[in-house]
This record gives C-alpha cells, structure tokens and sequence, in this order.
C-alpha cells in the first residue's frame, strides 16, 4: 500500500474504522492472489485448494502487521512466539532468506503460498502445520492439575 492511501485514510477515519478498512483492502488484494492460485495449472492437483488458500489467507493476515501485503522480521517474530516457537534473530533472518530465496527481507503473500504448497520443507511451514495439528488435538483440561501423591512421582 502506498504511504499516501494510508495518511488519506488516517485522516478520514481513525482507530479501528481505518484498521478495518486496511484488513478490507489487504482482505481483497490476497484474494486476488488466491484465484491466480486457484486458475494455475501447477496447482491443479492440490487436494482442498481453494480451504487451503483460504486458511492461508487468514493467517497471513494475522501476522502482516503493518498490512503492508508482506510479513517481516518483527512480525515473523510475533508469529514464531505465539506459535510457541520463538527463534533468534539469525534464525528469523534465515527462515525469510529460505522462503524467498534469498531476494527479500520480508515475506510477501506470494512467497507464503509457495512455500506452504510447495515440495520443500521450509522451516516455516513445518511450524504451521504442527501448530495446525496442535489445534486439532483434545483440548486441555481447565482449572487446577489433578492431585499427585509421592508414589505417582517418577
């Protein structure tokens, strides 16, 4: 998005009014991407495309936080953290580096739908897809741990 859309809008509208109508535009950008997706030939044997590219969708939004349409280092940081895996700064660098081959210092949503289609295990994708199954697991226990007493210790 250019910086001159943003201060318009900034001046319109404020707080959440504009928020909502930068996720909007993000919203629609990203799935104009998802239907170059949904019409390339490359992709045409992926199971559940158009579930995928909309999970996609709304998990690269989560994490775009400036929604600038691309995921840098901070927000690759916020993203790693709150998956529970928090990396260094190096690592964070390498990841970005590995998914956009290098080219960028940030990770557009084009390079995150590659990546998660893709053959290559890509260490991002590997984090999403175990968070993915961790979600899917039985939820766990609320309130307080269960008694123990000496014998059940290890």
């Amino acid at each position: 998005m250019d910086f001159g859309m943003s201060v318009a809008l900034s001046k319109r509208f404020q707080g959440g009014k504009a928020f909502g109508l930068l996720k909007a535009r993000q919203g629609r950008r990203l799935e104009e991407i998802n239907r170059e997706f949904l019409c390339d030939q490359k992709y045409s044997d992926e199971e559940n495309l158009e579930e995928k590219l909309t999970a996609f969708k709304e998990k690269y939004m989560e994490f775009d936080l400036n929604n600038e349409g691309e995921i840098d280092l901070m927000s690759l940081k916020r993203m790693m953290e709150k998956l529970g895996v928090p990396k260094t700064h190096l690592e964070m660098k390498k990841i970005i580096s590995e998914v956009t081959g290098g080219v960028s210092d940030t990770i557009s949503y084009r390079d995150f739908v590659n990546m998660m289609l893709g053959k290559r295990s890509a260490v991002l994708k590997l984090v999403m897809m175990f968070e993915g199954k961790a979600n899917e697991s039985a939820p766990k226990p609320a309130g307080p741990p269960p008694e123990r007493d000496i014998a059940s210790l290890p």
